[in-house]
Formats: structure tokens, C-alpha cells, sequence
């Protein structure tokens, strides 16, 4: 990642604090807690009021939260308490998104397949509710705007914010800004298809640009290494998209040849520094696939040759 993103604070968090809340508050204390009803709702008022409309409102997001909530509750309620903290465990890692960047031993990073372990049906219930959360029938519902914002109002004060202008994770695509009908997509830096927990944490969302976000990126896990039927998949450091310091990249590229009008990808070489962050750059240009793109960019016609 050539330079990181400054965070943002915005009215989106409250849909985190929201599911936090529904998960150590409601789900965590099923067991021996009784029927799933509104009741339990009563610490958070504004969460009670959303259930509320959601229940009696019959909108098809509405439905989709609030039947996901009440099904997973049930769900909970059969698990023992040393399954419930492992959850509780998963849950804190999975939301501590600079630490699992930095790869740090003591969380225990969690996925659906996982949690299928302790559980299949509570893993297919969660990934079903979280890759949900980010739907726009949800998020554009009166009753949850009025409490969390609007996405694309969150894009307009991030890109404030972060005017660059470049996509950080090539530094080659334009990004779509402030004077732009239309925004980049979030892309969920550890894949909602693959981790439970996080998939609406606003520093698990990152806008890139179209080419990386969904086609090189796409659904891979830059938390892990790509699984090689002869190797082990192991955890892996990545670089945080909201480090409090920029990281000064060196790009160095060797020519093999001096003839630059008739270059191809195999007549140069590029080196990326610095070596106290190789772990960080082997993995930005595994996902991103930089080598490639750098090297197709130096070569192609309309770039200057």
C-alpha cells in the first residue's frame, strides 16, 4: 500500500456499536435467558426503537435484521458458556483490524469455517446476517438512517478528508472524488465472505478503486497466504489502510535493455523497499498483483513510451 488513508470519524460507527451491542448484550446471554423479545433490547433505546419498526414494519431489510437476530439468538441459547467465550474471543479479534494487520500471535483471527466447528448452522446463520448488513435494503431504511447516517454522506466527508486523488492500493487508478456523481465501492479489507463480526466496522471498509477492490483483490485474504496445495496457509503481516504514519515505499526499476520504445514485462525488474516492511510489500503485491501492473503500466503504449 503505497500511502494510508486518515480515518474518518462518522455517525456510521453507531451500526458497529449496534451489532456490538447485540452480540455481548442479547446473543452472548442467551443461554438460560428465555424467549428472544423485544425486552431485551431495553439498555439501548435507539436499538429497541429499530427492532421495534423492523418487527412491526414488515420492510424486507427490516425482516432480514430482525429475523437473523431472533434466529441466531435462538441458536446461542444452546451453546455452553467455554463456546460462548471462545465467540466472545473471535468476536474482539476480528474487530481489532491494526492488530490483525500487524499480525499479532495473541488474536485468534476467526472464520466461518471456524466457527462451523463449534456450530455449522450458528457459522451459516452469521455469514448469512453479516454479509447482509452491508445490503443496500438495509442501510437505506428510514428507521437505521436516522440513527447511523448515510453511506454515501460517510464517503463524501472521507474523501474530505482523503483527496489525494489515487487509489492507495496501486497508486495508478483515479478515484472517484468529491465533484463525482458517483463513488468507489467499500471494499471489506478482510472479506465478509470469509470473517464474521467486522463486515460493517468502518476500519475494515476501504474505498479502492474498481481494479483492485474486484479484480485483483476481490475475495482473497490478505490476512492469510494463498493456499498452495504444498504449502501450510499461514497468517501473514499486511499493511493497516489507516496506519497513523505513512510508510515511505522505495519503487526501484532496472531496465535489462536500453531500448525503451520496444519494452516488454520481461526486460525489467522491480525492487521494493524498505526491507523492515518486506512481510507488509510480499503481501500488497501478492493481492494487488503490483509486479504485473507496474510492469504492464511502464510497457503500455498510451503511458508514455
Amino acid at each position: 500500500m503505497l500511502f494510508p488513508y486518515k480515518y474518518v470519524p462518522h455517525q456510521l460507527e453507531r451500526m458497529q456499536e449496534f451489532i456490538d451491542f447485540i452480540f455481548h448484550k442479547v446473543w452472548c446471554k442467551a443461554p438460560g435467558n428465555g424467549d428472544f423479545r423485544l425486552a431485551l433490547f431495553d439498555a439501548n433505546a435507539e436499538l429497541k426503537e429499530i427492532m421495534e419498526t423492523f418487527y412491526y414494519g414488515h420492510t424486507q431489510g427490516g425482516d432480514f435484521f430482525y429475523g437473523h437476530v431472533e434466529r441466531i439468538y435462538g441458536l446461542f441459547a444452546a451453546l455452553t458458556t467455554p463456546q460462548i467465550d471462545q465467540l466472545k474471543q473471535w468476536h474482539a479479534a476480528n474487530n481489532d483490524i491494526e492488530n490483525v494487520c500487524a499480525n499479532d500471535p495473541a488474536l485468534p483471527l476467526a472464520r466461518y469455517v471456524d466457527i462451523a466447528q463449534i456450530h455449522q448452522e450458528l457459522s451459516e446463520q452469521l455469514a448469512a446476517f453479516f454479509k447482509g448488513l452491508y445490503s443496500q435494503q438495509l442501510l437505506k431504511l428510514s428507521a437505521l438512517k436516522q440513527k447511523i447516517g448515510d453511506i454515501d454522506d460517510h464517503y463524501q466527508n472521507f474523501m474530505q478528508k482523503n483527496c489525494v486523488g489515487k487509489c492507495p492500493f496501486c497508486g495508478i487508478a483515479d478515484m472517484h472524488g468529491l465533484y463525482h456523481s458517483k463513488r468507489e465501492a467499500y471494499d471489506h479489507y478482510l472479506p465478509q465472505s470469509l470473517y464474521p463480526f467486522n463486515s460493517i466496522n468502518c476500519k475494515n471498509l476501504v474505498p479502492a478503486c474498481h481494479h483492485c477492490n474486484s479484480t485483483y483483490k476481490s475475495s482473497q485474504d490478505p490476512a492469510y497466504t494463498p493456499k498452495d496445495p504444498a504449502q501450510a496457509v499461514v497468517r501473514r503481516k499486511v499493511f493497516f489502510p489507516y496506519a497513523a504514519h505513512r510508510h515511505n515505499i522505495d519503487i526501484k526499476i532496472e531496465l535489462k535493455k536500453s531500448d525503451v520504445e520496444h519494452l516488454t514485462p520481461n526486460d525489467m525488474e522491480i525492487e521494493f523497499g524498505p526491507t523492515s516492511l518486506n512481510e507488509e510489500l510480499e503481501t500488497w503485491k501478492d493481492v494487488y498483483e503490483i509486479d504485473e501492473r507496474y510492469k504492464a503500466k511502464c510497457c503500455g503504449e498510451s503511458d508514455g513510451k
